[in-house]
């Protein structure tokens, strides 16, 4: 990722360690539980701790809490005019914030393994091969909810507080749906969704992540419920296309610490997988499905995934959704661009936030 980035990360990791540590200490066990018993000991909370901090230390871009500050930066430098000194305060907020979107995101993918029956996740084995699925299921539920514990802390009045707190139980609830939706598909083999119900899905169960760090990045800088709103349909559009994109990687060059084709075991109704069977003959819809049931049933190292995936790409469905995620991509990145004044510094390092994602996906 570009340096003009590094002072920005190396803020957003001080804050997401603040409200993850690696062992729990006395003021961070106030603020996540308040007053508990004495009999609740550090190894009582361990489990809590272990599975989720060990997913945030192996990686991940951190780009939606990045979005989530370029943007607050990007609305206060339009309000106070580019050669005004920022209000530090606003800004700080915006970077306190930032456990919102990662935890929440960092939890979702616990959440998406188990239901997926993924083994690996970031190059290791996923937590609830570590840990088991019981305990990890419980850390990650945890973890959706000590992410608002950086709302409660914000030095704000309650009035903005319960702004905050709407938009993200919001966005949750919309997060949950598109992944409802993900699951009933891909249990149900015979059905498949229409191109506008795969793009719904994916607006909810991908792009509201974007949504909820494009919002909470212009309500920490004092944007209305409309403007925030704005910004978030654009950023839940840009989302979408980098699952599409995500759905492409998986049949192409395969997903970082994933194993390539793994989609097709779990039965995924990709983008690909929907541009193939519209245009396919009866014949070819039949091949294709022969090899989804013989990879779910033998394994990711079935020769069904490799042949699965020869289909997609020869029919030109994979190429398809390339070019569809790119325009999402690039057409949600021109209009986020225009919310903000010409020349403005911040809302153009968005511009090269995204820009720098998109290679490493394509």
């Amino acid at each position: 990722m570009d340096a003009i980035f590094t002072p920005y990360l190396q803020n957003i990791e001080k804050e997401i360690h603040a409200a993850l540590p690696d062992q729990s200490n006395d003021l961070w066990q106030r603020g996540a539980f308040r007053q508990e018993p004495p009999d609740v000991q550090p190894e009582h909370i361990a489990p809590l701790l272990q599975p989720t901090r060990s997913l945030v230390d192996l990686g991940g871009k951190r780009w939606r809490p990045l979005l989530l500050v370029l943007t607050a930066e990007a609305f206060l430098r339009d309000q106070q005019g580019s050669g005004a000194e920022l209000r530090q305060e606003q800004l700080a907020a915006a970077f306190h914030l930032a456990p919102l979107v990662e935890f929440v995101h960092t939890a979702s993918l616990i959440h998406d393994d188990i239901e997926d029956c993924s083994d690996t996740r970031r190059g290791k084995a996923a937590a609830h091969i570590t840990y088991g699925t019981d305990t990890a299921i419980n850390a990650a539920s945890w973890l959706y909810f000590l992410a608002p514990v950086c709302i409660d802390t914000l030095a704000v009045s309650a009035a903005e507080k319960a702004r905050l707190y709407a938009l993200y139980a919001m966005e949750l609830r919309r997060l949950h749906l598109g992944q409802a939706m993900d699951i009933a598909w891909h249990r149900n083999t015979d059905f498949l969704p229409t191109e506008g119900q795969y793009l719904a899905m994916v607006m909810h169960k991908t792009g509201t992540l974007a949504s909820l760090a494009a919002q909470t990045g212009m309500l920490a800088a004092g944007a209305s419920d409309g403007q925030a709103e704005q910004a978030g349909r654009l950023a839940a559009q840009i989302g979408a296309g980098f699952q599409i994109i995500d759905d492409v990687l998986n049949l192409t060059a395969g997903n970082p610490g994933k194993k390539r084709g793994d989609d097709i075991v779990e039965g995924k109704k990709s983008l690909p997988v929907l541009l193939f069977a519209q245009h396919a003959s009866s014949a070819g819809r039949a091949a294709l499905s022969s090899c989804f049931a013989q990879a779910r049933q033998d394994g990711i190292d079935s020769p069904a995934v490799e042949e699965a995936i020869a289909l997609l790409t020869e029919s030109g469905a994979v190429a398809s959704a390339r070019e569809k995620g790119s325009m999402l991509i690039t057409e949600g990145c021109r209009a986020y661009g225009e919310l903000f004044e010409p020349g403005n510094i911040p809302a153009k390092n968005i511009n090269t936030l995204f820009t720098s994602l998109i290679p490493a996906i394509l």
